[in-house]
């Protein structure tokens, strides 16, 4: 089976500075990909043309199994409200998601709550760096079906704070530990390197750059196991695409 996960940044081409559907559909229909996380995900935002990005993500895997999980309503860029990440939202949300080709058992969500202070970031298309609020993140944990036995996978976007990320991402291992195992985390997770395996204990099956796409040198996106071993895993790929300043990573693991 290929996993994988891409942060979409809403969908945004970095070289043009456009957002389209057709963008997104090709970049996530050439990654073919089983199971694929989403992060950045806009929901019926004006930015991204009104658009249901997780759905357009669902028809270009040919995934019969999806959901968006909204970690705020309204514009994340300005102002926004909390969201339940099990709800459907009634307007625009911004959150991520998670896509199967694989039948769905059950669902389940962690909402989490903004670190408290700003932090100096480069945005794409500003020079500099400049100070980013945080925003409240959210988890997104499905339980797949196979011939075998189910399995559990999580979508998640982590805080860009340091330290917030790394409490976040310890509330979610002890959270999937209640979930039928093996174990797998996919997301950008803030986190550089070998941080998270340091952090959680859990094998990373993939150690490669992710960011700047056009350039990667640092791995902020990842796949993290528990009850997979190495010798499980087939390939691990980057793939470059004119949509997002992250490059979307894939492992294809035997299950």
């Amino acid at each position: 089976m290929r996993f994988g996960t891409y942060n979409l940044l809403n969908g945004l081409v970095i070289t043009t500075g456009a957002v389209g559907e057709r963008a997104v559909a090709s970049a996530v229909a050439l990654l073919d990909a089983d199971v694929l996380a989403l992060q950045e995900v806009d929901y019926l935002q004006e930015r991204s043309g009104v658009s249901n990005q997780a759905a357009i993500a669902a028809a270009a895997s040919a995934a019969r199994w999806w959901r968006f999980a909204p970690a705020v309503t309204g514009d994340p860029t300005g102002r926004w409200a909390p969201a339940d990440p099990l709800s459907q939202p009634n307007g625009p949300a911004y959150g991520v998601a998670l896509v199967s080709r694989r039948p769905v058992l059950a669902w389940a969500a962690r909402w989490f709550p903004a670190a408290p202070v700003p932090m100096p970031l480069h945005v794409p298309g500003r020079r500099g760096l400049v100070p980013v609020r945080d925003h409240p993140r959210v988890a997104l944990a499905a339980v797949i079906d196979t011939a075998d036995r189910p399995f559990t996978v999580v979508a998640t976007h982590l805080s860009f704070v340091p330290g917030w990320n790394i409490r976040q991402l310890r509330s979610i291992t002890r959270w999937l530990a209640t979930m039928p195992g093996p174990r797998i985390i996919l997301g950008d997770l803030n986190l550089p390197g070998t941080v998270p395996r340091l952090v959680t204990g859990w094998s990373q099956l993939a150690r490669v750059p992710t960011y700047p796409a056009w350039h990667p040198r640092v791995q902020w996106d990842h796949v993290l196991t528990s009850g997979i071993e190495h010798a499980a895993v087939r390939s691990v790929a980057t793939h470059r695409f004119p949509v997002s300043d992250h490059a979307a990573l894939t492992v294809d693991i035997h299950m």
